[in-house]
């Protein structure tokens, strides 16, 4: 470390270790140093918009503490300063909650300048000063802070300035990259649902995602809709479901047409919008997969191009799966869908297709008249299988 320098672990860290949770990854601020001086000391620069460094041996970050100043509307109008001058105080002073802007001494003693402390007892989330309005990224970041602690309420003054940002168009300015990192961050976390019921008490929902903010602003049926969609996703969650999984939970109930425009406007990754799209056109016939019969079954699997994705209709089931366990009626039941359709994917993969078309061939046919025989010995094998109802 620099000569002079004053190093702090910060940030998630020293806020789950707080509350007793287990810490993955740890943050630095360095206080007295710049950047020439972290490079003699061996630190790897990392940081594109401010000073930011890789420790020589863990790998981990350590950040020159800076201050900022907002420049413009959105998520890059900020100007840094990174200087020797800066104080452990001012860098405290630019972060978003009270919970994370709690700094720790080689010691073990902490610096909370702004009650972390007490908000962590309290379990409130509360932004640390009106600096708070000057970043929208913020309004995502508390949303997913709250899926993830989910027994933490919202200080009623902190809601109110996430209203006023979403009022005064901050969030009309963020770029559809971030606010899919955010999101896809929350639907990983334990309860997601509560990113979203958060995301529309703020009003940004209806500017991200109007598709499903008319559902929680609609009539009875719509708020129905809602709720189970909600449940979905955390039945999700409660899975360990990954991100294509829990987006295609998200998206089950909006219809093709809507998540085109959703994945288009996000530029959500084409994984999760390819689970998403089949997910959402064949996800009732999944479920009444027991009332079809052999040629019935075989065409879903083509369908979901489950004889050349396996993997993704794996998943594909998965997501059917937690709309299944939503409800309490069927929450604790096996998914029969699952295993019925996985039996006929592997009765359908053990057909000898070089065997079916050599015979064909053999008997002239030709072209797709090949492909219709090597159908039809799938058909005849799943019909002749005893599968799971």
């Amino acid at each position: 470390m620099p000569a002079g320098a004053a190093v702090y672990e910060v940030g998630g860290a020293v806020r789950d270790a707080l509350l007793g949770l287990a810490v993955r990854d740890r943050d630095w601020v360095v206080v007295g140093s710049t950047p020439d001086a972290m490079r003699a000391a061996g630190f790897l620069p990392v940081g594109r918009d401010f000073p930011v460094f890789l420790h020589p041996a863990t790998h981990e970050e350590y950040a020159l503490a800076r201050s900022e100043r907002k420049t413009g509307p959105g998520y890059h109008g900020f100007a840094f300063h990174a200087a020797p001058d800066v104080t452990l105080e001012q860098d405290l002073a630019r972060r978003d909650l009270t919970i994370n802007a709690i700094a720790r001494r080689d010691d073990g003693t902490l610096v909370d300048p702004h009650g972390g402390r007490r908000d962590l007892a309290a379990r409130v989330l509360r932004h640390v000063s009106p600096a708070f309005a000057e970043d929208p990224v913020r309004i995502l970041r508390l949303a997913r802070f709250a899926a993830r602690f989910s027994d933490f309420a919202i200080a009623p003054e902190t809601l109110s300035l996430m209203r006023a940002m979403v009022e005064a168009g901050e969030v009309d300015a963020l770029v559809p990259e971030r606010v899919w990192q955010e999101l896809a961050r929350g639907l990983l976390e334990a309860r997601p649902s509560r990113m979203f019921e958060v995301l529309q008490g703020s009003g940004a929902l209806q500017r991200l995602l109007p598709e499903l903010a008319v559902l929680r602003a609609g009539p009875g049926t719509a708020r129905d809709a809602w709720a189970g969609l909600m449940a979905v996703l955390d039945a999700a969650a409660g899975l360990g479901a990954p991100i294509t999984v829990r987006y295609a939970c998200l998206g089950h109930a909006l219809g093709v047409s809507a998540l085109h425009e959703i994945g288009e406007r996000l530029r959500v990754p084409n994984d999760c919008r390819e689970l998403a799209q089949v997910v959402a056109r064949e996800h009732d016939a999944v479920d009444r997969c027991g009332e079809l019969d052999a040629s019935g079954l075989l065409r879903l699997l083509e369908r979901c191009d489950a004889l050349r994705k396996p993997q993704r209709f794996a998943e594909l089931l998965q997501a059917c799966e937690c709309a299944a366990r939503a409800g309490p009626a069927t929450s604790d039941r096996p998914y029969a869908p699952a295993a019925r359709l996985l039996a006929a994917l592997g009765v359908a993969q053990e057909v000898d297709t070089a065997q079916v078309a050599a015979q064909a061939a053999a008997r002239g046919a030709t072209g797709p008249a090949i492909g219709d025989a090597i159908h039809a010995a799938r058909v005849a094998a799943i019909g002749a299988a005893r599968l799971p109802r």
